[in-house]
């Protein structure tokens, strides 16, 4: 934590305050979840990084054992995947197929999105870094069930195409839910409801 960055993190609550005094949601609503995603990268994501991506590998592990698909050697992140065909290849658990990111990013939304309550952020948010971990889970599945049956050349597009649409998809459906259905749901424009929100 760099005296810069706690200056910077002040002037972000400052301007957060002004916002709330001023009553101007997208304001906050951009401007809280901005900063808190960026100060949560600069301070949690050093602590947080390892840990979970060992988390990753240690559950993906499980599912390897029980599909015997590949393996894991969880405390260094790593998943070894064979293949009689080709080469097999390990595939390193780093900071983007750990899903930290987009469980930061989703906690730093949720927060400051103006919807729901505090009790109904903190169980959603608690659902949604469970349903973010699963996806992802699913997703380095696919890639290892992939590259297993089709080898390492099929990586690539195994990685970059087939799993990243997998977990995209699943994530797409989330924000849905969470953000622009339960938003319609809430709205009430004249003597209209949406359906089903009496």
């Amino acid at each position: 934590m760099t005296a810069i960055s706690i200056i910077c993190f002040v002037i972000w609550l400052y301007f957060l305050m002004v916002g709330y005094r001023s009553k101007l949601g997208f304001f906050i609503f951009v401007w809280g979840s901005a900063g808190l995603f960026i100060f949560m990268m600069l301070w949690l994501r050093p602590v947080v990084s390892v840990p979970f991506s060992q988390l990753v590998a240690y559950v993906c592990g499980l599912v390897g054992q029980a599909t015997h698909l590949f393996e894991s050697y969880a405390k260094l992140g790593v998943l070894f995947v064979p293949n009689a065909k080709s080469a097999s290849i390990s595939l390193y658990i780093d900071l983007e197929c750990s899903g930290i990111i987009e469980i930061m990013a989703f906690t730093a939304m949720i927060w400051f999105f103006p919807v729901y309550k505090t009790m109904e952020k903190l169980a959603i948010n608690i659902i949604a870094i469970i349903w973010i971990f699963a996806a992802n889970i699913l997703r380095v599945f696919i890639i290892c069930m992939l590259v297993y049956f089709y080898g390492s050349n099929i990586f690539y597009v195994a990685h970059s195409i087939v799993g990243r649409l997998v977990f995209y998809a699943l994530s797409i459906i989330l924000y849905f839910i969470v953000f622009t259905k339960s938003q319609i749901v809430r709205q009430k424009v004249g003597g209209f409801n949406y359906a089903g929100n009496r």
